[in-house]
């Protein structure tokens, strides 16, 4: 049911309500000096086809450049401890990490340089990633072949799955409780003028004037830009996920593991697995944002026979769900978008966090929280993720991407 906005005004209109959206909210809601009215637009109340509600929920320290790091740091942090952040609320669940940690396998001398070196960042930022030889990992993990394996590399401190849905559940809660609006309604048209962002149209005719606009649209985002006249590389692209049960289950958890190939691997209930992979390479393209069908095929042809090869045990497993995804796929490098476009400066992004989204959206919004309030970043420096590296087409390198 499309709802009509309380007021004609708001200082701050987000376009998204999904898991940035609602971050930023939160964040706002509860931001020293902000005073202002919010309000928050979804076209989709459910959430069904959002990221937020198709992602696999893990997080991970093993990035290559430091503010990464720093990123799934705080968030980190802010699971561990939600109650806290919520203001002590006695309703808040006490959240923890499921440690089994992300495994990086490396089969060739090049991957192998690059964990290295990604260790040391890693270490210097203060995570706890070990690198281990094959005898290594097989020693803790027994049940992988990795006779093509030169070197793995782990994080079993703050690595593993957590319960992304209970935290968004919570932001947009708590959001509300702090006046936060939330409408179920669609952007469709933005006035520009002057240099700003004037007005935002909803599907249902509303004209609603706005002091700043944050662009958290996730793979629609470059539709969002569009309406204010700015191009933006973000495309939906699928992702596949699939849920199995083996005949003979592992002895231990399974580390979220990164195969060579690329396909990943975890521990998802105490007897069941998740997988995850892209499609074919000269498949991965921008689909339509309201295509969701599978690709069954991916799983028989190449999806199984590898992990039935790295891991023998998975040689008799069953599938019980699967679905697909959408990445929000910054095309340029792979990593966010944040921040004031230069020209038209009220229109904000927050967008193209390709697969990282549910683990970066606690340092996200809290620093769009920050740019909307103070006109800076006041912890985390996110000026390396700004637009103007889009105009100039220089690529934020970051190595370790899944």
């Amino acid at each position: 049911m499309t709802q009509t906005p309380k007021h004609s005004s708001y200082d701050i209109v987000i376009v998204g309500g999904a898991m940035m959206g609602s971050s930023t909210a939160w964040f706002l809601s509860t931001m020293a000096g902000f005073q202002g009215r919010v309000l928050v637009v979804e076209m989709d109340s459910s959430y069904a086809n959002s990221s937020t509600a198709h992602s696999n929920s893990c997080m991970r320290q093993q990035f290559s450049n430091e503010i990464n790091v720093r990123i799934s740091q705080f968030a980190a942090d802010f699971v561990k401890n939600l109650r806290s952040y919520m203001g002590g609320d006695p309703r808040v669940p006490d959240l923890t990490i499921q440690n089994y940690g992300y495994l990086y396998l490396s089969d060739n001398d090049a991957l192998t340089a690059t964990l290295r070196e990604n260790q040391k960042v890693q270490l210097a930022a203060g995570a706890e990633t070990e690198l281990l030889g094959r005898n290594e990992i097989l020693e803790r993990y027994p049940f992988y072949q990795l006779d093509d394996i030169q070197l793995g590399s782990i994080n079993r401190k703050d690595e593993g799955y957590w319960d992304g849905g209970t935290v968004f559940d919570w932001w947009r809660r708590g959001a509300r409780d702090n006046g936060v609006e939330y409408i179920s309604n669609k952007v469709v048209a933005m006035e520009v003028q002057g240099g700003r962002v004037q007005s935002v149209k909803l599907e249902s005719g509303d004209v609603i004037a706005c002091g700043q606009v944050v662009n958290a649209s996730g793979p629609r985002a470059a539709l969002t830009a569009k309406m204010a006249g700015i191009s933006l590389p973000v495309e939906p692209r699928k992702r596949f996920t699939w849920i199995f049960n083996a005949q003979t289950p592992l002895d231990r958890d399974l580390p979220l593991t990164i195969d060579p190939s690329g396909i990943h691997m975890r521990q998802d209930g105490p007897t069941t697995y998740l997988a995850g992979a892209a499609p074919d390479a000269e498949d991965d393209l921008a689909v339509d944002p309201t295509d969701f069908a599978m690709d069954h095929a991916r799983w028989e042809n190449h999806v199984w026979p590898i992990i039935a090869t790295r891991i023998p045990q998975f040689e008799a497993i069953k599938v019980v769900t699967e679905w697909t995804g959408h990445y929000a796929y910054n095309t340029l490098d792979q990593n966010a978008v944040i921040g004031a476009h230069p020209e038209v400066t009220n229109f904000m992004f927050l967008n193209g966090f390709s697969g990282h989204g549910l683990q970066q959206s606690p340092a996200m919004g809290r620093a769009m929280a920050e740019l909307l309030t103070y006109g800076e970043y006041r912890t985390l420096d996110m000026t390396p993720f700004a637009y103007e590296r889009v105009l100039a087409g220089e690529k934020f390198i970051e190595k370790a991407v899944i």
